[in-house]
């Protein structure tokens, strides 16, 4: 007997990659019963023939608008906006739920369409720690960037040309290993090693990025609840070469740093040179780093917060993991399988759990 349909539906956010279903996960699906349809995408690290392979229905990008009522609409990133009733029961990350930019116009459109999220970051299981997350392989990426803006910065710096993009377009990497490879080249020219304060270090994200930035050799400083429960700003942090930012935050917090403290050397200049920020929210109100009002791209990496002979560049990408979109898609999909599986009853575990969070907010509008 088939259970659930299961529409993955083709990104829209440009240059996202990833894939919220792996042919690997899909197969599994398929053996318990499942139905699944995949959406053709020219934005996918993994071609839909591989999906129709092992027995998928492949149909057009953007198609799930048309599917039936009872079918499940599986993706990653939010849906392109609009202001058409949403009447499907929906599975991706929304970002609705801490008071962002639009909030309210999105959620407005499951009320009028009497649909349902079921929003990826809230699945969560009895210890309110997330099932299934990006978490790890945004913090590599973060790193990453952040490493290879700094040792773009120190080249720049050397022949006066301060004024420069510190970083040109990003492109996907084919696997871990080419990403660290191409880090650690960019960062060989360098006397010496960067200092890299990681904040959030014992999180899944700060986990990731600890990891990327001890593989090229960065001299490593780990800060987590214990350093910062005293709350900000903190001075500290100028003392670094780069900063990346990892926390998962739940609460307004004091802010870590300041545009007043980036513009004022003290004494001492200024050593912090690039930031970023991998927790990437900055249109909410739990925002650590209200050092900038919007994020950044893969077209266009850096944001120059603070201008002149010592700059400061912050990076702000909320698709980091897209910067190994095969890799990162593999391992968020394992995580999630257990809880796919249980799709055909959407009153238990982490779906109702999920689902109750939707309502109470829904009830705000």
């Amino acid at each position: 007997m088939t259970k659930a349909h299961i529409w993955l539906r083709a990104e829209s956010k440009p240059l996202e990659e990833r894939i919220a279903l792996t042919p690997d996960v899909a197969r599994k699906l398929l053996e318990a019963g499942f139905k699944i349809t995949v959406e053709e995408s020219p934005l996918s690290a993994i071609p839909a023939q591989e999906y129709q392979g092992i027995g998928c229905d492949i149909v057009p990008a953007h198609s799930w608008q048309q599917a039936p009522q009872d079918t499940i609409i599986l993706g990653l990133k939010e849906l392109s906006e609009d202001n058409w009733p949403l009447v499907h029961r929906h599975i991706h990350f929304a970002h609705v739920y801490k008071e962002q930019q639009g909030w309210q116009d999105v959620l407005r459109r499951f009320k009028t369409g009497k649909g349902e999220l079921y929003d990826l970051e809230y699945l969560v299981d009895n210890n309110n720690r997330r099932v299934a997350a990006f978490g790890y392989w945004a913090g590599f990426a973060g790193a990453a960037v952040a490493l290879k803006a700094f040792g773009k910065r120190q080249q720049l710096d050397s022949t006066a040309q301060t004024d420069q993009p510190v970083l040109d377009k990003l492109a996907s990497m084919p696997s871990k290993q080419a990403l660290v490879d191409d880090v650690a080249e960019s960062l060989s020219p360098l006397a010496r090693p960067p200092k890299v304060l990681v904040i959030g270090a014992k999180g899944r994200s700060g986990r990731g990025a600890v990891e990327m930035a001890k593989s090229v050799g960065a001299e490593v400083t780990q800060w987590d609840m214990a350093e910062t429960q005293v709350g900000g700003p903190f001075e500290d942090i100028l003392d670094f070469d780069v900063l990346v930012n990892c926390v998962f935050v739940q609460e307004a917090l004091p802010p870590f740093i300041t545009l007043p403290m980036l513009e004022t050397n003290g004494i001492e200049p200024r050593r912090l040179a690039i930031i970023c920020d991998v927790s990437c929210d900055p249109y909410g109100t739990y925002n650590p780093l209200p050092i900038y009002a919007s994020c950044t791209t893969f077209d266009k990496p850096c944001l120059r917060i603070i201008e002149g002979g010592n700059p400061v560049d912050l990076i702000a990408i909320d698709h980091l993991p897209s910067l190994l979109p095969v890799e990162s898609s593999e391992d968020f999909c394992q995580q999630l399988l257990p809880h796919l599986l249980q799709l055909d009853n959407l009153n238990l575990g982490v779906w109702q759990k999920a689902n109750k969070i939707f309502t109470d907010k829904l009830s705000q509008v």
